[in-house]
């Protein structure tokens, strides 16, 4: 999910300097938090790995450019439910900015976009988890449909903030309206792979014991809350 170069103007790309400062912001805030509940080893090393793994969804994972953006399979939820919200929007951030700066140095002015994009709807599955996954219970144990709803709020984030750029950029004419249905519908098709891509990690976990208690992965993921 990359925003296209000149979707939006110079003239107006600083908003996405405010949005992604207070995406940053309320990262630092996460951050502090889970620093304080189990130090800064389970930071430092998860927040390493999920910056590697996002490195990869953008840089070997297959993308295509559609519409308004590309098509990436960024598994959110899936960090998420891995290594926790800090962690998770961390290693989207840097793996973001690394992939720029290393590969696609046009992509750069977009940082503020993208990594908006990115980081928002994170923040809204931390939300979500939080009302719809009792605290008894540890995440390796989530239902397909509990799975489904973290994916679906996830990918429903990062279409609506493409749209969101997409129209603050070009606004309301014909051609830039149909293009965001075009890109909507093609991102969307990530919700069908995503959720089974949760099961499928949480139920590897499951199995690995040896993570239990770890600082390569999230405390929820073995424990209730």
């Amino acid at each position: 999910m990359h925003i296209e170069p000149g979707l939006v103007s110079e003239s107006k790309i600083w908003l996405s300097y405010v949005t992604a400062a207070g995406a940053g912001a309320w990262t630092a805030k996460l951050a502090w938090e889970t620093v304080s509940e189990r130090g800064p080893v389970p930071l430092l090393v998860r927040g390493a790995i999920a910056t590697a793994l996002v490195f990869c969804f953008f840089e070997v994972f297959p993308h295509y450019p559609v519409g308004v953006s590309e098509v990436h399979l960024i598994l959110g939820s899936t960090l998420f439910l891995l290594f926790g919200a800090a962690p998770a929007a961390i290693g989207l951030a840097l793996g973001l900015l690394i992939q720029g700066l290393f590969f696609a140095p046009f992509d750069l002015p977009q940082y503020g976009m993208n990594v908006t994009t990115l980081l928002v709807p994170l923040f809204a599955v931390q939300a979500l988890a939080a009302r719809v996954i009792k605290r008894n219970t540890p995440y390796v144990d989530l239902k397909y449909r509990q799975a489904l709803a973290l994916s679906t709020t996830y990918q429903a984030g990062i279409v609506t903030w493409v749209a969101f750029w997409a129209l603050y950029g070009h606004g309301f004419a014909t051609e830039n309206l149909n293009a965001i249905v075009t890109f909507g519908v093609a991102y969307m098709l990530v919700i069908i792979v995503e959720p089974l891509a949760d099961l499928a990690v949480l139920a590897i976990a499951k199995a690995l014991h040896a993570l239990k208690g770890s600082p390569f992965v999230e405390w929820r993921l073995f424990n209730p809350a």
